[in-house]
Order: structure tokens, then sequence, then C-alpha cells
């Protein structure tokens, strides 16, 4: 899209001097907006109103009390374009041993329930996250058969995906029925590309996509893609120490990531969907 004069004069700040287009995912427009006094980093999304942002929003608010995240400044929409302005941060190079610190502070934060108070249906993957007492019933029906079903429509499922599928379900369901899981507050989209470091060193998390539930779903989207070492591990157990047999259960939820990327780009994903299949 392009923003004009007309469109930056309707943002509540003081005049906007310089606007530049910025990296920010594949979801949003993103760019640096300068004033006389202050740097911003907007988000806009063409068309879909200021209500797009609003999981975000909560999930900065929830993660902020307690976590280190980005300042919202503003959100709001101009001509149905949905925006969000956070504060700029100057980035620089930290400690993973202090990043997992974090995250473990955040999996510390509990509820009494599984899920989030509200869905969210504005992305392009559906994350319904109706409360729910059972893990069990919230992984496996608000989060994985979610994604099979979108796979399904799109033409990316097949018998041999869906007889693994129901045996993976069918282990997941009976391991769960003698072991219990805390709902943790958890990032949701836990990647490399969802935390820095400021100018100072300090990690802050962001982009979340927030809800409770178990709080090895976060781990298990470390370890898909790269980006967080030993010292991330180390530190986080320093605080709030993982469970034992985790290797042996984190595939349950590598699965989740894998599948939205198979609906999201296709089959480039779909041998290491296979991969976690072919295991049950």
């Amino acid at each position: 899209m392009t923003i004009n004069q007309d469109w930056l004069a309707q943002l509540p700040l003081d005049h906007v001097e310089k606007i530049k287009s910025v990296s920010g995912g594949d979801i949003n427009d993103s760019y640096l907006l300068e004033t006389k006094t202050n740097r911003y980093f907007m988000k806009v999304q063409p068309g879909r109103g200021e209500k797009f942002f609003a999981h975000e929003i909560e999930g900065l608010n929830l993660l902020g009390a307690i976590a280190n995240t980005p300042e919202i400044i503003a959100s709001g929409e101009v001509n149905q374009d949905g925006y969000l302005i956070l504060n700029w941060i100057d980035t620089g190079r930290g400690s993973q041993f202090e990043l997992g610190k974090m995250v473990a502070t955040v999996h510390q934060q509990h509820v009494p329930r599984f899920g989030l108070d509200h869905n969210f249906t504005a992305g392009k993957l559906p994350k319904i996250n109706t409360w729910q007492s059972d893990w069990v019933t919230f992984y496996i029906n608000q989060r994985l058969k979610p994604l099979v079903n979108l796979a399904i429509k799109n033409g990316r499922w097949n018998d041999w995906r869906q007889t693994h599928f129901q045996s993976l379900c069918d282990q997941f369901a009976t391991y769960y029925t003698t072991h219990q899981v805390i709902p943790s507050l958890l990032h949701g989209d836990l990647w490399a590309g969802n935390y820095m470091f400021e100018k100072t060193g300090e990690p802050m998390l962001i982009d979340p996509d927030v809800f409770y539930g178990d709080r090895e779903l976060d781990i298990a989207m470390t370890t898909i893609f790269g980006g967080f070492d030993h010292d991330f591990y180390e530190g986080y157990n320093s605080v709030y120490p993982l469970l034992r047999g985790l290797n042996q259960r984190i595939s349950w939820y590598q699965l989740n990531y894998l599948l939205a990327h198979l609906n999201l780009f296709g089959e480039s994903y779909g041998s290491m969907v296979d991969q976690i299949l072919g295991k049950y």
C-alpha cells in the first residue's frame, strides 16, 4: 500500500517528518516513522481495521507485565487500514541466558484453564482459544485438528498422514491421562524472529500470539528453526526447570508449528511434517 501525507495526518502523533518502509515479517506492512522528537515502529494491515491488532495488543500487555516488550504508543485505523504504533527499538547483542530466564518467568504465570478470553481469526490460520479445563481437548481440537482440516482444504493432506496423525493423537491423549499440565502464559510464536536484544543488551519479546497452555509448546518452537543456543536453555532451567522426558514429547508440539507452515508455505514443509508423523 502507499501511505500519503493525508493518511499520516490522521495518526495521533505530532507531524510525521519521515516515513520509511522496513522489514517486519510477512503479515503486515512495516514502517519507521520519525517526528521532530521521536522515532516509532508502525505496523499496518491494509483494509483490515483496528480489530486486527487487538490480539497482539493484549499479548503485549500480558507479556509486558512481567517481561520486556515494546511500548504501545497508539493503535487504530485510517481509511479502514488497521495500524499499531510502537516505540522504536535500537538493537544490539545480548545474553541468551538472560533471554531464557525471561521466557521462564513468562511461563511461571499460571491460570486455572487452557485458552484465552477470545479467538483470533483475523489471520491466515485459525486460533480457537475457547477455555478448556483439559489440555488434551484444547490442543488436539483447538490447535492440531483445525490445522489438519485447513491442510485438507488446501489439498495438502492424504490418507497416510491422517492415519499417523490419529495415532499421534491417541498416544498424546493416553500420555496425559496420567500426567498433569499446568496452564502457563505462552508467547505462542517463539521463534528467533520474535525476540531481539536492545542496544543495552536487554532481551525483548515481540510479536506475541498469546494463550495459556503447556509451556513445552513454546520450547518446541525454539528447537525447529534455530536461534536459541545452549545458554538459553540453561537460563530457562535456572528459573523454571523443564520436566524430564521432554525429548520424547517435543515432536507432539513441533507438529503444531510445522502444520502451520505446511498450510502457509506448502509442501516444502511436508517432509518435516511426515518425519514427525512417521514416528506414530
